[in-house]
């Protein structure tokens, strides 16, 4: 007999089983335990099995009425660091039979426009990465369920928020330069208004202000390599003594550093040690390789989808910022004296 055309139902796998529909539906669902009998159980998935039947998941939700996506928003699609965000949450979301759905939202500082129709009709929940909080006021209206990464947990929209220990990230940067001598600091600041990158100037100048003789200017950059370069170029050949060491925001503004220190001369760390924050692959394709804050995007992922899941079932998420580690490599040494 030549196998059908049309999709195979409920009502054909209960038919090849000599079951009912409903026993169907228990045992694929899961929930047959008690209440049908184990061999009863296999001779349903068997001729499900033997049918190709996969069961309607559309209409399940519908019934359900959860659609079982999710909104992951991102500043850009430009930086591996939200790749790893999104294949963090992407597999904790697919183990709870979940999809997540990426859209970049430019720089993060909005406001986004809705990518459906109706977002509160397409999706379950929202996890915005990186982001202001006016970027998200299109996306999510007043009902979606919301968690915040890398926000302040203080004025945040979300139901729940995620952090990476960024301030601590810093303090070990700051303290990591100390301890090898430097004192005069360029921070090569990065020119976005987000709390995360506010975190970042903060805590370095409260830790480099508790040293005695430290002094610390700061240079706002352009997320990029041309940015950070001009940024940096400016301020070494700006009057009165040069920076012994430059802090980078991100890995990226670093590798602009390293280009604007080689075109004045200058070498790293010989005569300038710089530092970076992220541990892109970048980080160890430039020479020497940069001494940077390892920043776990995966499990950062994983953290976000997880509280998610929890507010989406009532639950607390679980709390804590995420730990971070300072990567010692090529791009820092003691400051020269001449």
């Amino acid at each position: 007999m030549a196998p059908s055309s049309t999709r195979p139902t409920s009502r054909d796998v209960a038919q090849a089983a000599g079951v009912s529909q409903a026993a169907v539906s228990l045992v694929l669902g899961d929930k047959w335990r008690g209440r049908v009998s184990e061999p009863t159980a296999e001779r349903v998935r068997e001729a499900a099995r033997a049918l190709g039947y996969r069961p309607n998941l559309a209409a399940r939700n519908l019934r359900l009425g959860r659609t079982r996506t999710v909104l992951l928003v991102v500043p850009a699609l430009t930086t591996e660091f939200f790749a790893g965000v999104y294949t963090g949450a992407a597999r904790v979301a697919a183990q709870n039979g979940f999809g997540v759905v990426l859209y970049p939202s430019p720089e993060g500082i909005g406001p986004a426009r809705d990518p459906f129709a109706s977002a509160q009709a397409a999706l379950d929940g929202v996890i915005a990465s990186s982001m202001a909080a006016d970027a998200l006021t299109a996306i999510r209206g007043d009902q979606l369920p919301l968690v915040m990464l890398d926000s302040d947990p203080a004025g945040s929209l979300g139901a729940a928020t995620v952090n990476l220990d960024i301030a601590d990230g810093v303090r070990q940067v700051a303290e990591h330069l100390l301890d090898l001598g430097h004192r005069r600091i360029l921070h090569l600041a990065a020119d976005v208004p987000s709390w995360t990158f506010e975190i970042r100037a903060r805590e370095l100048a409260a830790r480099l202000a508790a040293a005695p003789g430290t002094n610390i200017r700061t240079a706002p950059a352009p997320i990029s390599i041309a940015g950070a370069l001009a940024a940096t170029e400016a301020a070494l050949t700006a009057p009165g003594p040069r920076p012994t060491a430059i802090v980078c925001d991100d890995d990226k503004l670093a590798a602009g550093a390293y280009k604007a220190l080689r075109r004045l001369g200058l070498r790293v760390p010989d005569d300038v040690s710089v530092t970076g924050l992220d541990d892109l692959a970048l980080a160890t394709a430039i020479d020497p390789e940069l001494t940077t804050v390892r920043l776990d995007a995966e499990l950062f992922g994983e953290r976000g989808m997880k509280a998610l899941l929890a507010v989406l079932e009532g639950r607390e998420p679980d709390g804590g910022d995420i730990p971070v580690e300072l990567v010692v490599r090529g791009s820092t040494a003691p400051p020269h004296t001449p």
